[in-house]
């Protein structure tokens, strides 16, 4: 039988490294161990079905396109002008106005690709030609800071990892906030001290008509009341969906699911008649790519869910866990190894089949060494963060290279000072010190749903 099994993995493995796509590796997988293990077919079709019957999907398409319309309805020109309110005068400022739109914006889509698409077009050349910053830091400070989308809610892998893992949406979308608030202040503090390496000198210091998304530098940098009360106001509307969201979701009025079809009535609402950038037929184009977006998404959870149960049948996860609870001893290496394990294989794999794929897996072990499971939401999604923004293969890289137009090897070095200084010490400490990402859950909704930590 583990012969068998092993045969099946490998195969796995080898679809995954060859660049066959993760949903026909699954898919093949699956075949392949319930025709040598003797397991009916059947069982896929009613497997598949259960799989999908889950509210989760309803919240996942929600805070999709929701996400999209955002990404698409001029909010990125508002949140730039709100946040350079807060750190556009303090050395490095500029840079550090991309940092906190992607902070706020993150919020509002949940993910990491709208961020630098919207962003990086907005800041990079406008940088370099006012303010003389080199377009590969610019580029690389909107890399690293666009997956702060996965760590501040509403997030799509939060959703996915509740869904497999069976826990409370609302506590793992509060156990990954302090753990981004912790990186975004990281990133800012560390931008005072290295933006000036990558400058050089431009006319920076004159005013500039030169404009970023609407807004001119002038207007953005500006210290009087009446355009700061503008520049407010004007953000308000886009600053509404996480307010709505959250007083929905723990204020007790709506569910999770519930919220994101509020969302996404709400974002349509003011892309047409607030910031009026929306039309039928971009909103038409929106969804077609939200729909095509979670129809990929459906599946790969589907079939990933379908591969976890053979596994479950089969005993897989307890061989995995004996296997590497009798190689480390302590829970100090089990959880090194774990993260480890995450980080590489995050940086080869997209987000949503890494957690398919390792959830159900480490589950066990997470219950064997006492790890909270909603903890353990918070370090797996820090880390497909922090993964995807690491080369050699970075699906966040590699688009921001594409955006900015900058070679994508000018924009390691920068990326890496960034991952070592910050990332990795944030995803150390909050793998170690279960109360930055437990406290916030279990403030609001009690140690019954949270669990012990």
């Amino acid at each position: 039988m583990e012969i068998k099994i092993y045969i099946s993995l490998i195969v796995f493995c080898i679809g995954l490294l060859s660049g066959l796509p993760v949903f026909w590796a699954f898919l093949g997988s699956i075949f392949l161990i319930l025709s040598l293990t003797g397991f009916s077919l059947t069982f896929v079709a009613s497997s598949f079905y259960h799989s999908l019957n889950s509210p989760v999907f309803m919240a996942i398409t929600f805070f999709l396109l929701a996400g999209a319309v955002m990404a698409k309805s001029g909010v990125a020109e508002k949140i730039l002008a709100f946040s350079s309110l807060f750190v556009g005068k303090v050395k490095g400022g500029m840079i550090s106005v991309g940092i906190m739109a992607s902070y706020i914006f993150g919020a509002l889509t949940g993910s990491s690709i709208p961020c630098v698409a919207a962003l990086i077009p907005l800041l990079v050349d406008p940088l370099e030609k006012i303010y003389g910053y080199e377009k590969r830091y610019t580029a690389a400070v909107l890399c690293v800071s666009a997956p702060l989308g996965y760590l501040i809610p509403p997030s799509v892998p939060v959703l996915i990892y509740c869904l497999l893992a069976k826990q409370s949406v609302a506590a793992v979308f509060l156990s990954t906030i302090i753990p981004g608030t912790l990186l975004c202040l990281g990133y800012l503090m560390l931008n005072y001290f290295i933006s000036d390496n990558y400058r050089h000198d431009t006319k920076s210091d004159k005013k500039s008509e030169n404009e970023i998304g609407g807004d001119s530098i002038e207007n953005l940098n500006s210290t009087l009341i009446k355009k700061k009360l503008k520049i407010v106001y004007e953000a308000l509307p886009a600053l509404g969906t996480p307010i709505l969201i959250f007083v929905g979701i723990y204020g007790g009025i709506c569910t999770p699911s519930e919220a994101g079809a509020v969302a996404v009535v709400y974002t349509v609402f003011i892309g047409l008649m607030v910031y009026r950038k929306l039309n039928r037929k971009n909103l038409l184009s929106i969804t077609y790519e939200s729909v095509v977006t979670v129809g990929m998404i459906y599946v790969l959870i589907a079939f990933g869910i379908v591969l976890g149960r053979v596994f479950a049948r089969l005993g897989i996860p307890q061989i995995f866990a004996e296997s590497i609870l009798e190689t480390f001893k302590s829970k100090f290496m089990i959880l090194i190894m774990m993260d480890l394990v995450l980080f590489i294989l995050g940086m080869f794999i997209d987000a949503t089949p890494t957690m398919i794929i390792l959830v159900p897996l480490m589950i066990p072990i997470m219950n064997t060494i006492d790890v909270n499971l909603v903890h353990f939401g918070a370090i797996f999604v820090l880390t497909e963060a922090i993964a995807v923004i690491t080369p050699p293969f970075a699906i966040t890289l590699f688009a921001s290279a594409r955006l900015s137009k900058v070679p994508y090897n000018e924009l390691i070095g920068p990326i890496l000072h960034y991952l070592l200084i910050v990332a990795i010490p944030v995803l150390l400490l909050t793998t170690f010190i279960p109360a930055l990402s437990c406290w916030l859950p279990t403030l609001f909704m009690g140690s019954k749903v949270v669990g012990s930590w």
